[in-house]
């Protein structure tokens, strides 16, 4: 029977048609739980056979997974594996195998934390990256229950972020020397951190294929290697262009054309190029709050958040994953409002005038 005869004879019929693709569909799944139970089943079996496992070689093998089904940046791998760090000196310490951990283990160990001076916030976040790596033990069947599930991380008071206002934005702006060399390209960054809401590592990993300034946006790659757009302003359209003017006369260094922000030497910048610019600004501009790029950042949501901006749009302009991230301005701004109550209601005004008496 020639192909063309098979075709009419199988596909002819829509209702043959659907009948295959059920069966298809079927066969398919049967084969996915088939496998599946396979794969657990060889689990099981290496954890028999090898009842301590090269603990070296499963961080690999879990720092691999964070990369791949994750899609964590370099900088993130480095960061849950140093904290794991902390966990697994411990248990080699305490002569604990990190397969056989339970709850009273994990428990003294965070209690070593903080007899060792590390702070709440970082004890929590350490303890979140131990919780991450059970349940990537339970997954890929190491271990059948997580240690981790009633483990309880220390209570963090809210801390409202530091942000600056536009007349102290601009003084920043103001303080940048343009008769230096990165003059122009130190004015863009500070305007593209407040003006897009960046993180530092989405703003030196910008790239010129991701600018379309005249749609006014341009998209970021954010955490977890998710990609976003973000409107620009026209303020700092100029600023870009005029460091543009500069940047076509560098000498730029192969594989870094497409950066947007480069050093003297022709390489993109670094984070800590960045930050140790943003704190020799704000010295330099007689602005006394502690302030990073991510003040900045804090100062674009905040600017939004009180020009009536939905949080939800907040949300999307930041690449939060969570709107409780995003709720924290909520927060500054109710405090930015008592604040102001304070300073300014006549029967707030009235006590102090009784006090100065």
């Amino acid at each position: 029977m020639c192909l063309s005869a098979i075709n009419r004879c199988f596909f002819s019929s829509p209702d043959r048609v659907a009948a295959l693709y059920g069966a298809a569909r079927k066969a398919a799944c049967t084969i996915y739980t088939i496998v599946a139970k396979i794969r657990k089943k060889s689990y099981m079996q290496t954890k028999k056979l090898y009842k301590s496992p090269d603990i070296a070689d499963i961080v690999r093998r879990y720092i691999r997974y964070l990369h791949l089904e994750r899609s964590y940046s370099v900088n993130t791998l480095e960061a849950y594996r140093h904290d794991l760090d902390y966990l697994l000196h411990y248990l080699q310490a305490e002569g604990t195998d990190p397969l056989g951990v339970k709850l009273d283990d994990l428990d003294h160990f965070a209690a070593s934390l903080h007899e060792h001076g590390i702070g709440a916030k970082s004890q929590a976040r350490i303890l979140s990256g131990v919780r991450s790596f059970y349940r990537y033990l339970v997954l890929d069947g190491y271990i059948e229950v997580d240690p981790t599930e009633l483990l309880v991380s220390p209570h963090l008071p809210k801390h409202l972020p530091e942000f600056l206002s536009t007349e102290e934005v601009d003084r920043l702006e103001a303080a940048v020397d343009l008769s230096a060399k990165e003059g122009h390209r130190n004015r863009a960054i500070i305007e593209m951190f407040f003006s897009c809401g960046l993180r530092v590592s989405e703003l030196t990993n910008l790239k010129l294929s991701g600018l379309f300034l005249e749609q006014r946006f341009i998209r970021v790659l954010g955490k977890g290697n998710k990609e976003r757009l973000v409107p620009i302003s026209e303020r700092a359209i100029h600023e870009l262009n005029l460091w543009f003017d500069d940047r076509r006369h560098m000498d730029i260094k192969p594989g870094e054309e497409d950066y947007v922000f480069l050093n003297r030497r022709g390489h993109h910048l670094t984070r800590v190029m960045i930050l140790i610019m943003v704190k020799r600004l704000g010295e330099a501009a007689g602005i006394r709050k502690t302030i990073s790029p991510h003040t900045l950042r804090h100062s674009f949501a905040t600017a939004l958040l009180r020009g009536g901006a939905d949080l939800r749009v907040i949300q999307e302009l930041l690449g939060h994953a969570s709107i409780g991230t995003t709720e924290i301005y909520t927060h500054l701004d109710d405090e930015t409002l008592r604040q102001e109550i304070l300073l300014h209601h006549p029967r707030n005004i009235m006590k102090k005038e009784g006090h100065n008496t």
